[in-house]
């Protein structure tokens, strides 16, 4: 496949030939289930779209179990009433840049990990991942501390409510100095991706979320034996339930019955390893902080229209992150796909992965996306029940759905660049698009043009869509076929 090749080009002669018969196909069902049980095959030899739906299966459901994480608290938050829902809204907004970093390290552990899968070296793939645990670790500590002590400041600086800042800011404590949980979850669930051991980070997430679903309105309402907490039983229930995870992802790292196994030899610090994970971290680290650090500002810009505008700007946002997650699932995939295939030294096959994927959401979040435009007034009632709220939430939704097809392109292409080791590129196009379009966009139609709260949803739309473009002309270039890490 040539590097101007369209995205609904063939398969290249070369991945052609690697299709079995088609009686050598395993069918749906069996397919379904060597997924979701996880796959032992050689994913750099497997027919393209064989492998894309080996991995997405497990990739997606993950990311369905980490939106519903979203969805949960603000599901039985909504209960408590819009400064309750505020509240979750905007420590999000500050948990954002902490998700940033754990983003950040992801990138770096996932491409390292899967180009020395690739080239057929599990051992170094092990002492890989001690590497990127251990910058986990170094992390994780002072921002755990630094959040419990500047919760209040950080709150009011994002124009949390009285009621936010008398009541809410317990809920910021746990939620930030839980962000150990998060940052582990993140980055270890990353390594069991680029290994190709997608099922293994499903299931962590499963338990994590299913711990989460069960003690969040127990300790929300005070159902039994449990203490009523009110907005910061939420919180508890959440970074409960990520530590579990985080424990059961280090026991199924130990256990060796996946590709990849840490044994006692692996546990020491290269300084080598770890200077090629912190430079493609800190690129993947700076380009997620653009994108949340932006989120953070937009969410300061709807501050200024009141608790009802917040509470409906994060139950849009929530709803949205419901929709975008799983489709991350399938760019996951492509990401895997692309290292792996730079790894084997099969560069055409990571281009056409990424292509497939690309083709496959754009079908789904274009249905999405138009069921959201048309039922979004009945789809945020269930999240609250302020009449502002759900005006608020509903117009978000619509706005921000309108784009849901350009989404689908912009995040499988901008992954794709992250999986080969790239990470300046969507750097560029996050700095480019977030900071000097989307925020300043946002204020001048809401603030000049008088737009209010619609200006910063129609800004998100704008935003994203000039990205998935340029992203788009910049992946057909293929410069990223010959980047080495």
């Amino acid at each position: 496949m040539s590097e101007s090749s369209p995205a609904g080009a063939q398969d290249a002669p070369g991945v052609e030939a690697e299709r079995p018969p088609e009686s050598a196909v395993p069918g749906l069902w069996s397919s379904l289930k060597e997924a979701v049980h996880g796959t032992r095959q050689d994913l750099t030899k497997l027919p393209i779209r064989r492998a894309i739906f080996l991995l997405s299966v497990p990739m997606v459901l993950e990311m369905v179990m980490e939106s519903v994480f979203a969805v949960v608290d603000v599901f039985f938050v909504g209960r408590l009433g819009a400064d309750a829902v505020a509240t979750v809204g905007l420590t999000e907004s500050l948990l954002t840049i902490i998700y940033a970093a754990a983003m950040g390290l992801s990138i770096g552990a996932t491409a390292l990990v899967s180009r020395r899968i690739g080239e057929g070296d599990p051992e170094r793939a092990a002492r890989t991942a001690v590497q990127a645990i251990g910058l986990g670790v170094a992390l994780a500590i002072p921002v755990a501390v630094g959040g419990v002590i500047f919760a209040r400041p950080l709150m009011a600086l994002m124009g949390g409510s009285p009621w936010v800042l008398e009541h809410g800011v317990r809920y910021t404590q746990v939620m930030l100095g839980g962000m150990g949980s998060v940052l582990l979850l993140f980055l270890i669930n990353a390594i069991f991706r680029g290994a190709g051991d997608a099922a293994i980070s499903m299931r962590v997430l499963w338990l994590a979320n299913a711990i989460n679903i069960f003690l969040a309105p127990l300790l929300i309402f005070g159902v039994g034996p449990f203490p009523k907490m009110g907005v910061v039983g939420a919180a508890v229930a959440t970074t409960f339930g990520r530590s579990c995870g985080v424990v059961y992802q280090l026991y199924r790292l130990s256990r060796g019955d996946g590709r990849l196994r840490v044994r006692r030899e692996h546990l020491k610090l290269e300084a080598g390893t770890m200077l090629s994970m912190l430079k493609l971290s800190g690129a993947g680290t700076a380009q997620a902080l653009v994108n949340t650090t932006s989120w953070v500002v937009l969410a300061r810009i709807v501050a200024m229209f009141g608790s009802p505008a917040v509470a409906g700007y994060t139950i849009a946002m929530r709803i949205v992150l419901f929709a975008l997650l799983p489709s991350w699932g399938l760019a996951n995939a492509a990401t895997t796909l692309v290292g792996q295939s730079l790894g084997a030294r099969k560069p055409e096959r990571g281009e056409q992965a990424v292509w497939t994927a690309a083709r496959i959401n754009a079908v789904f979040l274009g249905t999405l996306g138009l069921a959201f435009f048309l039922g979004a007034e009945p789809l945020v009632a269930a999240f609250a029940r302020e009449p502002e709220v759900v005006l608020h939430a509903a117009h978000a939704l619509r706005l921000v759905s309108s784009g849901f097809l350009f989404y689908a392109f912009g995040m499988v292409v901008s992954q794709a660049f992250n999986g080969a080791g790239d990470t300046t590129t969507p750097t560029i196009l996050n700095i480019c698009c977030f900071w000097l379009l989307e925020v300043p966009l946002a204020w001048v139609l809401s603030e000049p043009m008088g737009m209010g709260p619609s200006g910063v949803f129609l800004s998100v739309a704008v935003a994203f869509s000039v990205l998935a473009v340029a992203a788009v002309i910049l992946f057909r270039r293929g410069t990223w076929k010959h980047r080495e890490v």
